[in-house]
């Protein structure tokens, strides 16, 4: 048995993504890998590390023994904590060392996907310090989503912007859109009866609507309504920055076109970032 179809959609978008994180940085000069990106507290190094980091947990490698310094202000809870460890200590490898242990983590891992037997429902070890496991399907997603937002950092902080409607961002789109009626719903309080309208365009184009039933309840479809209670029209790559926690919406007030009613709006923006 090969991998199981419904596996290869997730498969296909991370190995879009993570080669074209490599194809980035590449040709990269030692001080281009210390620029800031959007993460706080992050360089471009400091993604590469995170991206490479997990992928080897992935690969059930053990975690490095390395103790993290006490004045990494970005560092809050324990699971910032744990995610640090894969960064710091690659934080005085050069520029060929990196580009060399992303190579070979890449190598590894298509390997490992490619004679992928499993079932999309088993149980597999889950990094990033929950001590959980997901089922093999969700875990898969969850790594294509990642390597692509994390893909998309390193385009801005390098002024090369790119694959604004690949594999990884139209899996990426799909994995916020869950998150939706939760944020629309419970997080910002949208009343009963009412309906909110999200209409994105740019390289990635959808319109969707998230309706609060009567009993508070969202649900999502792509049915235009008929006078909404509100609606946020935005590009494609503010929605995902506003989603994974990139920019505050006020850094973004000029990308956002809200009509209707602005306070459940505002509360919307608020509650936007669903991803730590």
């Amino acid at each position: 048995m090969t991998v199981h179809p419904s596996l290869q959609p997730a498969i296909d978008a991370w190995t879009h993504s993570i080669e074209a994180i490599n194809e980035l940085v590449r040709p990269l000069a030692e001080s281009e890998w210390n620029r800031a990106t959007e993460c706080p507290g992050w360089s471009v190094r400091d993604v590469v590390s995170h991206v490479i980091g997990v992928e080897c947990e992935m690969l059930g490698e053990p975690r490095p023994m390395h103790t993290l310094p006490r004045d990494l202000y970005h560092v809050t809870d324990e699971f910032s904590r744990y995610i640090e460890v894969q960064v710091d200590v690659r934080r005085c490898h050069t520029a060929l060392e990196m580009t060399s242990e992303l190579e070979y983590t890449i190598i590894r891992r298509s390997r490992q996907l490619r004679n992928e037997t499993r079932s999309p429902q088993a149980p597999v070890r889950w990094p990033l310090g929950s001590g959980n496991e997901q089922t093999l399907e969700r875990a898969l997603t969850i790594r294509a989503f990642d390597v692509w937002t994390h893909e998309q950092d390193l385009r801005r902080a390098l002024g090369k912007p790119g694959n604004l409607d690949s594999p990884g961002a139209a899996l990426t789109r799909d994995f916020l859109l869950l998150a939706l009626p939760k944020v629309v719903a419970m997080d910002a309080g949208a009343p009963a009866g009412s309906a909110v309208v999200f209409d994105v365009h740019g390289p990635l184009e959808f319109l969707r609507t998230v309706r609060i039933d009567a009993q508070g309840r969202g649900a999502i479809d792509s049915s235009v309504s008929l006078g909404p209670t509100a609606t946020l029209a935005l590009d494609w790559e503010t929605y995902a920055r506003l989603a994974c926690g990139r920019v505050r919406p006020e850094a973004v007030a000029d990308r956002v076109k809200v009509e209707g009613e602005r306070g459940l709006a505002a509360a919307i923006l608020r509650e936007f970032a669903v991803t730590p």
